[in-house]
């Protein structure tokens, strides 16, 4: 195992993210992690574009590789409590797309 059991990127730039509230996404899941006692384990990163756009803010979650669609703050939470604290993802954010650029 890594350095972290989880390492979060949530995008804050780009076209859409930044606009669809990307900084607030990442503000939330870092509360979320700190206030659920996982910040020993569980790195939470902005990112740059993930050529997504349209579908933001993105969160993907390695190592697992598991990425996240149209989150909201209440989403953020629901990640941290749900799948860096318990395993299980977060179904109703899942994002599953081709590979490569999807934007819309």
């Amino acid at each position: 195992m890594g350095q972290y059991r989880h390492h979060v990127f949530v995008c804050t730039s780009g076209k859409h993210c930044r606009k669809q509230g990307g900084c607030e996404v990442h503000d939330a899941l870092k509360r979320a992690v700190k206030d659920a006692g996982l910040r020993r384990t569980v790195r939470v990163n902005e990112a740059g574009c993930m050529n997504q756009c349209g579908h933001g803010p993105m969160v993907v979650v390695y190592p697992e590789d598991v990425w996240y669609a149209h989150v909201d703050e209440k989403g953020a939470r629901r990640i941290c409590h749900d799948h860096l604290e318990r395993g299980h993802v977060v179904r109703e954010h899942r994002y599953v797309a081709p590979p490569g650029d999807n934007k819309r």
